[in-house]
């Protein structure tokens, strides 16, 4: 009895610890289910959604049409035209017999250029086309012989007999294809690049309607094949302004590969149309639009219906402070000027020219022209090509045009004063050729002038005089110069500050700063001064004469003046999203008087009795500004030495009181002896038509 009591005493203990134990394990496992289930739900959540969506339905973009861009008078300078369309979509288990088989049938209905495929195309083809032909070519101990080699992977062997195979294809054998059996290949080498469930064009260029109609009829019999409308960029000015507009690549070039990683990681596609240079490029995120979400509803790996769950709209509208009819008719100066010219005796080299005009208070460009000889005909008519970027990709000496901005550096380091007179007269420096001012080169003439007259005459003595104060020193006859200090780094330090030298900040990209000479020798800081050393693109002398006619702010040029919301009511444009305000990007270091000196230089260029460009002083205008002429040298791809030759420029503003719009005329290698003015007759032309 007492032992019974005893164990039984003993059981109640041991019963609670073993419960204990059961509710703790219980209570450890529903926590480790709570927390997976949490994983499940929380974290894992949308990784595990997505993998059934993926057997079930799937998310596709499908593209829309870029933003169209206008001129600032609302006239469309790029659009889009619609055009029909053939597309396919494949599901993640389509195998390549089907791919084959919808390839063939699409052959049978519509022509597509077969002029892509190569050789290794066609003789890939004879292999899918004859497997037990294909395999005759490597004999079995020759497999077992590559596959047997010590140091090649299976993958290696592989290859190394299949490039054998290929080898032994005959001409005769991989030319033996019908066109149709060509066509076949081109489609099947088209859609099976296409990723799943991601529509892939297999024709949009050239569909005709019977092509179109004969598709849409046999739809039950090709799956994954559909006809849509597609679009496609169209330029109604032709040529104008063209070099600058920039490209859009087609779906079957894709994102170029250095924008790739950009571009996926903004949600792209790599089968997506994109701008690949100029304004495409750098306004892609306002061009490229919203895109259409679709979701495929998949059964058996089958697309059974689509539902929209987002609308797609097409990208911004760019209104650019470009003025075309202005554009075109300078366009058609230029020509008209240069055939004038082009190939004779005393312009053998002369071969383009280039027009920026510009609002000196905004920096709207209202016009940048390039026009270059494409070919002389047989009949001597001269075709000509837009080259439009080269008016801030391409730079060149200036000449004389500069000299403003050397009097202000003078200025700007305490050298000279406004009004101060020094002798114009010829250099004889030790070790170098007599320099001399173009209107006193052959004689011994010396004279006081002012700042005024050297701008006006365009006096090259006034000029070296300000620039070897600028370096330290003053001018001894027969005696060697000698330079104390980096004048030159004071030089391009101040004409920076106008522009001249470095990027203007158009909103454009490839923009070149221009070339700066790297040696350092006296003779070239004369040159310097003069315009005749570093280079300058005709963008930024457009710059530089605004900073000079707004009284000292150098303003960054730009050609987008606003973005529009799409409109469907062509040709109104839609609501205003964004207008581009003027950006100032640094003030002259120069007193108000000191510039108003240079603007004073500057009108008597175009008004004075003496001035080097006084054909304008009777416009009804009132302009001012300041011509230009630069030893240079031209050297052609087939020329074994480069030719002596000159450039020749022209800058200016008009009204001379209220400006409203400054302009550079740039005309590289216009002659070699005998100055035809082609510079000066261009811009007259040209601010005659902006006044009229």
């Amino acid at each position: 009895m007492r032992k019974r009591f005893k164990k039984r005493r003993m059981n109640r203990k041991v019963y609670p610890k073993r419960m204990k134990i059961l509710f703790v394990t219980v209570f450890f496992l529903f926590s480790m289910l709570i927390v997976r289930l949490g994983m499940v739900q929380i974290v894992n959540g949308q990784s595990y959604e997505k993998v059934v969506e993926k057997k079930e339905s799937l998310t596709v973009n499908s593209p829309v049409p870029r933003g169209e861009i206008y001129d600032r008078n609302g006239k469309l300078i790029v659009g889009n035209k619609p055009q029909r369309a053939i597309t396919y979509t494949r599901t993640s288990d389509t195998s390549q017999e089907e791919l084959r088989k919808v390839s063939k049938k699409l052959a049978d209905m519509i022509d597509v250029n077969i002029e892509s495929l190569t050789e290794r195309d066609k003789k890939d083809f004879w292999i899918w086309m004859n497997p037990s032909e294909a395999d005759k070519k490597v004999s079995a101990s020759e497999v077992d012989r590559i596959q047997s080699e010590k140091g090649l992977s299976t993958k290696e062997a592989n290859q190394k007999i299949y490039q054998l195979m290929l080898e032994r294809i005959s001409e005769r054998e991989w030319a033996s294809f019908t066109r149709e059996e060509y066509e076949m290949l081109a489609i099947y080498q088209n859609i099976s690049k296409g990723y799943a469930l991601s529509p892939q064009i297999v024709k949009n260029k050239g569909v005709s309607i019977t092509e179109y109609a004969q598709v849409s009829a046999h739809l039950d019999e090709l799956p994954g094949v559909n006809v849509t409308t597609d679009w496609t960029r169209s330029y109604p000015l032709d040529h104008t302004l063209r070099s600058v507009l920039g490209d859009v690549s087609s779906t079957r070039e894709g994102i170029p590969k250095d924008l790739l990683q950009k571009y996926l990681a903004e949600g792209y596609d790599r089968n997506d149309r994109v701008g690949t240079s100029y304004l495409e490029l750098k306004y892609e995120d306002l061009l490229n639009g919203q895109k259409k979400k679709v979701k495929n509803i998949i059964k058996d790996g089958q697309v059974i219906g689509t539902k929209v769950i987002q609308k797609g709209h097409s990208g911004k509208d760019l209104v650019l402070s470009i003025d075309v009819e202005l554009q075109k008719e300078i366009e058609k100066i230029i020509q008209e000027e240069l055939s004038k010219h082009i190939g004779t005796k005393g312009s053998p080299y002369l071969d383009r020219a280039f027009v920026v005009m510009m609002d000196p208070y905004t920096g709207e460009i209202e016009a940048m022209v390039g026009q270059k000889v494409k070919e002389i005909l047989p009949n001597g008519e001269v075709e000509f090509q837009d080259y439009s970027l080269g008016t801030y990709t391409t730079s060149y000496e200036s000449g004389s045009v500069v000299k403003g901005a050397t009097l202000l550096t003078g200025y700007m380091t305490n050298q000279i004063k406004p009004g101060e007179r020094i002798v114009d007269e010829p250099l004889y420096i030790k070790g170098t050729p007599k320099k001399a001012s173009w209107f006193n080169e052959w004689g011994q003439r010396t004279r006081r002038i002012s700042d005024l007259f050297a701008l006006e005459k365009s006096s090259n003595s006034y000029m070296w005089k300000v620039a070897l104060r600028i370096a330290g020193s003053r001018y001894v006859p027969e005696a060697p110069i000698q330079l104390k200090g980096d004048a030159f780094r004071t030089f391009r330090e101040h004409f920076a500050q106008m522009g001249l030298g470095v990027p203007t900040g158009i909103d454009l990209p490839g923009e070149s700063p221009g070339y700066q000479g790297t040696a350092e020798h006296p003779g070239l800081l004369l040159d310097f001064a003069i315009g005749q050393y570093d280079t300058y693109t005709p963008m930024q002398l457009a710059q530089y004469v605004s900073a000079i006619a707004n009284g000292g702010e150098r303003i960054q040029p730009h050609l987008l003046k606003g973005v529009r919301e799409p409109s469907n009511q062509s040709p109104s444009l839609g609501s205003v999203v964004y207008k581009k305000e003027p950006e100032v990007l640094n003030r002259i270091d120069a007193s108000r008087d000191e510039i108003h000196q240079v603007q004073k230089g500057f009108y008597r260029v175009f008004h004075g009795r003496e001035g080097t460009a006084n054909l304008f002083k009777d416009a009804s205008y009132n302009a001012a500004g300041k011509s230009g002429t630069a030893e240079a040298f031209y050297k052609g791809p087939n020329m074994k030495k480069a030719q002596p030759t000159y450039n020749t420029s022209l800058i200016g503003y008009a009204p001379f009181d209220q400006p409203e719009i400054a302009f550079a005329t740039v005309v590289p290698w216009s002659h070699q002896k005998h100055d035809p003015y082609i510079n000066k007759t261009i811009s007259k032309r040209v601010m005659d038509t902006y006044f009229e």
